[in-house]
């Protein structure tokens, strides 16, 4: 059984994220740089950790008080978590109001990510928005350290004490079996940093990357009736398209409303709204993943 003692501050495992998303420019150009890779049980490297390294490389090349608001992306590779990932950003345009840029990352000279991103000046216009839909408190919902915190097993602790995020999903987990689904065939999931961070937009844009990326294609599981645990499921994901709509704060709490639409041909769609605690919608987002599980009989 693991003991809690001896688990790592939650400030602690914040500090080793953001030391890894502070991407290290190489060369002359600005336009290209290193990052290191936080460990990971099986050696690969976490998607949600190479997408929002790209986008950090991204946000340093653009004129000064430009965010992101939209990214699109391809997982080409599996990363290998021993070995430096290498950014490269090219400047595809400035516009008056609007920045875009592709990042290139790859270990040893093959690419395992491919990412565009847009930036925008901040500016007035339409003020339109969905409600968010009902869900209890954060507080009132089972968290991942309270389902496998006392765990003694490499990937529980993972997901746990080694998280820099407090996962909270509404109705259970699918982590240890099938949940059910929701009223309308997915989940809901509460999530926030386990220490508080900086004002710093571009962090905070890019840890939402980093963090949905481990819940992006549970609503594709819950509704098939699998879990994290299925015997000889393997899940990858594919490719990543988001949305930043608002500022958002990743150390206060978010709503993750998810649905799956489709899973058809070894893949499967996830589609995620995200709210603050106000009710607000801050993001949407949606990713395609392999989702394969063993053939019957």
């Amino acid at each position: 059984m693991t003991d809690a003692s001896t688990s790592p501050d939650p400030a602690d495992t914040l500090a080793a994220l953001l030391s890894v998303l502070d991407v290290t420019p190489t060369g002359d150009t600005g336009l290209d740089f290193t990052a290191r890779n936080l460990p990971k049980p099986g050696g690969r490297v976490f998607g949600g950790q190479v997408i929002a390294q790209a986008l950090i490389a991204a946000g340093r090349t653009v004129p000064e008080g430009r965010l992101p608001h939209s990214l699109h992306g391809y997982f080409l590779r599996p990363g290998d978590v021993a070995t430096p990932i290498d950014l490269t950003v090219e400047r595809l345009r400035d516009g008056r109001s609007f920045s875009a840029r592709r990042t290139h990352a790859a270990q040893d000279g093959s690419a395992i990510l491919s990412m565009i991103a847009s930036f925008q000046e901040r500016q007035d216009g339409l003020e339109l928005t969905e409600p968010m839909p009902d869900a209890p408190a954060p507080e009132d919902v089972e968290s991942a350290m309270d389902r496998m915190g006392h765990m003694d097993h490499p990937v529980a602790r993972f997901w746990t004490h080694e998280s820099a995020f407090d996962v909270r999903h509404v109705g259970g987990s699918i982590y240890l079996g099938p949940g059910d689904p929701d009223a309308h065939g997915g989940q809901q999931v509460w999530m926030r940093t386990r220490a508080p961070l900086p004002d710093d937009q571009l962090l905070h844009r890019a840890l939402l990357a980093h963090a949905c990326d481990q819940i992006m294609l549970e609503p594709v599981l819950r509704r098939a009736g699998l879990s994290w645990v299925t015997p000889g499921l393997s899940v990858s994901s594919l490719d990543h398209a988001m949305w930043w709509h608002r500022d958002v704060r990743v150390d206060d709490w978010l709503l993750f409303d998810q649905r799956s639409p489709s899973a058809q041909g070894g893949r499967g769609l996830g589609a995620t709204r995200v709210f603050d605690q106000d009710g607000t919608l801050v993001a949407s987002i949606a990713q395609e993943g392999m989702v394969r599980v063993p053939a019957e009989g």
